[in-house]
């Protein structure tokens, strides 16, 4: 899907491109990728990078453009993996600049009108617009941490009178998240680095706007760390945890077929084919089932005395 917009902010869309606007891409299809080659010259090699699920964020400087690629954060909804990162990537021209990325996303959502709406009188330009994308990731970086967190808080509940992998399997998924997330900030703080330090850009930039960035992600890079810390030692407590359940289920399983064995045994010996005393008497049958139930209760008793019960 291609949509061109008169500004950064969102506000109004236009059907052709024209000079300064903002076009934004999203899960383009062969023909729109074509068009893309042709009609903006871009290059097709870098716009499928771009739409390679593992690439990795980076600034290219060119003759007729700057690429600019990031990774922001998306919910997956198919795949075993709540959470994982995918890039986008910024086309910055003389013309226009071209946001292009592999699916819908929170950072530019193109079903609804833009996230940027509220800020566009503070993106005078594309350098300031690509600050405020990742600017927006790392503040979606962050809310996503703490949905990882309330999961993770609801699995632990579960884990606690677990005997199965199932919990340990969502804990796993959990960690893979924060892996993704961890390996994406990094990248991502490199490539503002990058733009803050390099001498191909004439722009102003808008300093508060990076720092704010910088910090956002640093914040959300110290989270995620934090998290994978947590996660890490929480996987090996709830395995010694799971281990210690099923070891009691079968120590609980084992005195329970302890207790049955007493009537059993006695019913055995009475049972055999041989005098034994009792046969002629009609309190025999009661006898030996009081007996049974008296040494049971006995049997009890003493495992709970022990604390085995």
């Amino acid at each position: 899907m291609i949509k061109i917009f008169k500004t950064f902010g969102g506000y109004n869309e236009i059907e052709k491109p024209q000079k300064n606007c903002w076009i934004n891409v999203t899960s383009p299809i062969q023909s729109e990728i074509e068009q893309l080659t042709k009609q903006f010259n871009l290059p097709n090699d870098s716009i499928n990078d771009i739409l390679d699920i593992d690439e990795r964020p980076r600034i290219e400087f060119e003759d007729d453009y700057t690429l600019v690629i990031l990774r922001i954060p998306v919910e997956a909804f198919n795949n075993g993996v709540p959470f994982h990162t995918i890039p986008l990537g910024i086309f910055i021209t003389n013309d226009f600049t071209l946001s292009i990325c592999m699916q819908d996303n929170e950072v530019l959502p193109v079903g609804q009108p833009s996230a940027l709406r509220e800020h566009y009188k503070q993106i005078s330009d594309s350098l300031n617009f690509v600050l405020r994308l990742f600017l927006r990731s790392g503040s979606l970086y962050l809310n996503y941490l703490k949905q990882i967190n309330q999961r993770t808080s609801l699995i632990e509940q579960d884990l606690e009178k677990s005997i199965k992998n199932k919990e340990l399997n969502k804990i796993l998924k959990m960690e893979k998240s924060l892996v993704y997330f961890i390996t994406s900030i990094k990248a991502n703080e490199i490539v503002l680095a990058k733009l803050r330090n390099s001498k191909k850009i004439t722009t102003e930039i808008n300093e508060d706007l990076l720092e704010d960035a910088f910090i956002e992600n640093k914040q959300a890079l110290e989270m995620a760390q934090i998290y994978s810390d947590i996660q890490s030692g929480m996987m090996e407590t709830f395995a010694s945890v799971i281990s210690n359940n099923l070891n009691i289920v079968i120590k609980q399983l084992t005195l329970v077929s302890i207790i049955l064995m007493i009537p059993t045994l006695i019913a055995s010996i009475f049972g055999m084919n041989v005098p034994n005393y009792m046969e002629n008497s009609t309190l025999a049958m009661p006898g030996i089932i009081l007996g049974s139930f008296i040494l049971s209760v006995i049997g009890v008793f003493f495992f709970r005395k022990k604390q085995w019960f």
